[in-house]
């Protein structure tokens, strides 16, 4: 059997900084979200099966607005289900190895950059066992969530780093779009895909074989552990 080595590819330059998203990234939530979201989705007589596969990696204003569901109040409905999600955390649990990478991390080097809301994020956080960082870009940020960039050039901007000068970490298209436009590279997270998404970007299934490697002149870059 190969080892997880096999199934990773590493960018191989160096960085002022590294920006992650959350879920599914740096911690699993996936169970959690898609009870509470397919509760949701029921009720509004929408095919479940379909619809929990698009809420993944936006802010869920964005994803309810989209919908364009008939006498909806989408700031209310994004309400209940951020209620619901937040007395709901059971099995959300930290990407394996996670932990471990972000604690040799300089906490001035990196952020979080999430499409979860402020409390949520972290409450989830929390449950997975995942110190807060002294940075973290959350729904309340923004005015338009992911695919847009601008949740990643804010979080650049708030490490005092250029954008283009960045590692951005994900795991869904909408925020490999947000890190591409934003002008980052992007190191593609798979510990929680069921089906492969196409991208020319590194990737690693998680972080069990690499750490981050700090050179002499503070820059950043990822590397298999020895």
């Amino acid at each position: 059997m190969p080892s997880r080595a096999t199934a990773l590819s590493l960018p191989e330059k160096t960085y002022a900084a590294f920006l992650f998203d959350m879920d599914g990234t740096i911690l699993n939530s996936i169970a959690a979200a898609e009870r509470v979201w397919g509760r949701w989705a029921a009720a509004m007589g929408l095919d479940v099966e379909k619809f929990l596969p698009t809420m993944h990696g936006k802010r869920g204003i964005d994803t309810i607005s989209g919908l364009n569901l008939p006498g909806i109040d989408p700031v209310a409905e994004a309400e209940l289900v951020l209620r619901g999600e937040i007395e709901d955390v059971d099995g959300v649990v930290p990407i394996p190895g996670a932990v471990e990478f972000l604690s040799a991390l300089p906490p001035e080097r990196w952020a979080i950059v999430t499409s979860s809301p402020i409390e949520l994020a972290k409450r989830r956080l929390g449950a997975a066992g995942i110190p807060e960082p002294r940075y973290m870009v959350t729904a309340e940020d923004v005015t338009v969530g992911k695919p847009n960039p601008q949740g990643y050039i804010l979080g650049s901007e708030r490490l005092g780093v250029s954008p283009s000068d960045v590692l951005v970490f994900e795991d869904v298209l909408a925020g490999i779009q947000a890190g591409e436009a934003a002008g980052a590279d992007v190191m593609v997270i798979t510990a929680t895909h069921s089906h492969p998404i196409e991208t020319g970007h590194p990737r690693i299934p998680g972080y069990l074989d690499v750490m981050p490697h700090i050179s002499e002149d503070g820059r950043l870059s990822v590397r298999l552990k020895a």
